[in-house]
């Protein structure tokens, strides 16, 4: 017999290492920026096409290679940064295994071009898998500029699985922030189709985390500062009030690498306790340094899992860092000096407060009411008060204010189903969150907040499915700026939102120009309503099971449908459960959770023994 067993051909085995190492055109992101930083470089170019299907390429100004250096460079386990054993358990730099080029090398075209300061010319290498094709000197500066092109052009079955453009496109944007979070200090940028997504300038932590995050961070950060023999541990939290429904903006680092950890997170999450509501999340981006000894790197290919020695101290250290910091921000609440332009020119700040003015203000009932000793709680009761008025004939106020007129297919039923509900009497609100609806069989008792949702699950599906939502057309289109992986996101869902009567159109530099909105959406809440809609978007991205269609419809319903703590007329109730019983699946939610239960009056009777 045979033997059977033998060696893998180099390029087959560097394809099958490859697998575990580049998954997908962010993982080669993550590996090439974290070469460049490891070079020394001090500004980092990130040029993608095709979601990086086509071109991903690196441009740094480090300190570059030499010759045999840049040949070496692709050879499987080939590193700088390991010399014995030993060294793996002092690791301080990124990247380390000397995987990342050669797998990257077995599964893409690449194009390398290298020059370190002392040589008179630098060294161009194109290899395809796995393959040197070519070789030869090149004119350029210092540093190194990595091209891969063609992911997977030579394993057709991995590219296949690969996601849309829009979804491949947001894991690129998270791992560029990942590491451009990290190097505050370097100057990065991330182009992606000859457009610039990110042009992030050298500077602090704070400013860094502003300009990836959004400028509504700005006054709203709380420095995190500890210091101890065993480790440190620096950043900054988000104050309460920032907390979202999604866990987006939370960043842990070690030695300046992200890392995933969710026992970490409990720690933050514990100092949060009783300040933010349990489904929240607190933004976070903390930095722990530790002795490298402490910790193992090595035990995820990716090496964003990693093990501590003690994570029990970590853990204790994280959880007091934050409940200091969040304490003294209690205590001394960072006062914000950059007053929004509206309020600059109000007359209370721009105008001088002249004593006629004051004497005015002094004899105010309202003053003096509040110059009283204990009397700050009352305020004098006033005939000619005005409240807005209640929504005209036909409408229902919900979510943010928006109304949404009785709905078509209501306007043309026959109330057929309420009639043969035969529901009699006034409806009853109860802890404004439930109505109670009588019949001479018993009673409904609905959720408020799952009715409604149920309702515009259904007018948002009959919108896409062909039925357009009528658009308004904004008289003064505003804009809207959202940070870049919201941006990606939005660009993904337009033709859906267009469906859904929102008229948005790119404007550059993450910006969206919101054109039209949904006839029935108030105006002048347009920029929160999407705001809250890619939140609770992002709230469902984890769930593979839905299409990104099924997580918009889902998202929008949640998002918009009437709060439990809303108090409705009668009206408002009539139309709500109008709409309800003319719904497909009536019964309940997009989820599964009941709309409403019935409670038959002769099972009453048995309760109280009649």
């Amino acid at each position: 017999m045979p033997d059977i067993i033998q060696l893998l051909p180099d390029n087959i085995a560097n394809q099958i290492a490859a697998g575990e190492v580049i998954q997908r055109p962010a993982s080669a992101v993550k590996e090439l920026l974290e070469n460049a930083v490891d070079a020394g470089a001090d500004e980092i170019r990130l040029l993608i096409n095709d979601a990086g299907k086509a071109l991903i390429q690196v441009i740094d100004n480090g300190k570059g290679m030499s010759e045999t250096d840049a040949r070496m460079a692709f050879e499987r386990h080939a590193t700088s940064k390991i010399r014995n054993i030993d060294d793996l358990f002092r690791i301080k730099t990124m990247g380390f295994r000397g995987e990342a080029l050669a797998s990257i090398a077995a599964v893409a075209q690449v194009e390398l071009k290298t020059k370190r300061k002392e040589d008179d010319a630098g060294v161009y290498i194109e290899i395809e898998n796995s393959v040197v094709k070519k070789q030869e000197p090149v004119a350029m500066e210092q540093g190194t500029s990595i091209a891969m092109k063609n992911l997977f052009f030579n394993v057709p079955a991995r590219r296949n699985f690969l996601k849309s453009n829009p979804s491949e496109l947001r894991h690129i944007v998270d791992e560029f922030i990942r590491v451009a979070m990290a190097f505050p200090e370097i100057f990065f940028s991330l182009s992606s189709n000859g457009q610039q997504v990110f042009h992030l300038e050298k500077g602090s932590l704070k400013q860094r985390i502003v300009q990836i995050l959004g400028n509504s961070y700005n006054a709203k950060l709380v420095a995190v500062q500890e210091h101890t023999d065993y480790l440190n541990i620096t950043g900054f939290v988000g104050k309460p009030e920032t907390a979202k429904k999604t866990r987006g903006d939370q960043y842990f680092f070690v030695n300046s690498r992200f890392i995933k950890s969710a026992y970490l997170n409990h720690a933050v999450m514990n100092a949060f306790n009783e300040m933010i509501a349990k489904d929240s999340f607190p933004m976070y981006t903390l930095f722990i340094d530790l002795d490298p000894a402490q910790l193992d790197i090595n035990v995820h290919p990716t090496k964003q899992e990693i093990k501590f020695e003690d994570e029990k101290i970590v853990y204790a250290f994280v959880q007091s860092a934050v409940k200091h910091a969040l304490a003294q921000f209690s205590i001394t609440p960072t006062l914000d000096f950059e007053l929004d332009a509206g309020i600059q020119n109000l007359d209370a700040v721009n105008k001088p407060f002249t004593d006629e003015i004051k004497s005015s203000a002094a004899s105010s009932s309202l003053y003096q009411t509040f110059t009283q000793k204990n009397q700050a709680h009352f305020v004098e009761r006033r005939s000619d008060l005005s409240f807005p008025p209640r929504p005209v004939k036909g409408e229902m106020e919900i979510f943010y204010g928006e109304k949404f007129p009785i709905h078509q297919s209501v306007q043309q039923a026959t109330t057929a189903n309420i009639t043969m509900l035969n529901f009699s009497g006034d409806l009853l609100q109860v802890h404004n969150a439930y109505i109670i609806a009588q019949n001479d069989k018993g009673y409904l008792l609905i959720n408020q907040q799952n009715a409604h949702e149920r309702v515009l699950y259904e007018r948002f599906s009959n919108a896409v499915a062909g039925k357009p939502i009528a658009t308004q057309s904004s008289l003064f289109p505003s804009t809207i700026e959202l940070s870049a992986g919201d941006a990606v996101l939005l660009n993904e869902l337009l033709p859906d939102l267009h469906q859904l009567g929102y008229l948005l159109e790119p404007f550059g530099n993450n910006t969206f120009v919101i054109q039209g909105t949904p006839a029935d959406l108030l105006q002048g809440n347009e920029k929160t309503a999407l705001e809250k809609m890619l939140e609770q978007y992002k709230h469902f991205s984890n769930d593979l099971k839905f299409s990104r269609r099924e997580k918009l419809l889902r998202s929008m319903s949640l998002q918009q449908s009437i709060k439990s703590g809303t108090s409705l007329t009668q009206k408002e109730m009539g139309v709500l459960l109008e709409e309800l019983f003319v719904c497909a699946v009536p019964n309940s939610t997009p989820n599964g959770k009941p709309t409403y239960m019935s409670f038959k009056k002769e099972e009453l009777d048995k309760m109280f023994g009649r």
